[in-house]
């Protein structure tokens, strides 16, 4: 049985997708769909870093693309796509010379 969810997919384009969820009674995730777990260099037993490792009972890579959704046309997007524009207060620390 799918557990179906809308979610926004920005890559390779932006698009409203159907995907499933995992199942919330799996005795393996218990809902959650996998595990993160850390791992080390076998000879030294220094941490490398975390791995997630999906439960059987869903599939993550399954979606559906429902509805692709428009870019921002190119005069509308920022010039500094990086900088959070909600964090701006309005002004600038810059001179006006």
């Amino acid at each position: 049985m799918l557990r179906l969810r809308m979610r926004v997919f920005d890559w390779p384009r932006l698009a409203l997708v159907i995907t499933d969820t995992p199942r919330p009674n799996c005795p393996e995730c218990a809902g959650k769909g996998g595990e993160l777990y850390d791992y080390g260099d076998h000879a030294t037993g220094e941490y490398e870093g975390t791995e997630w490792a999906p439960c059987p009972c869903w599939n993550e890579d399954r979606y559906m693309v429902l509805l692709p959704l428009p870019r921002r046309p190119r005069w509308l997007r920022r010039r500094d796509a990086g900088r959070d524009p909600w964090a701006s207060d309005g002004y600038s620390d810059e001179p006006p010379f």
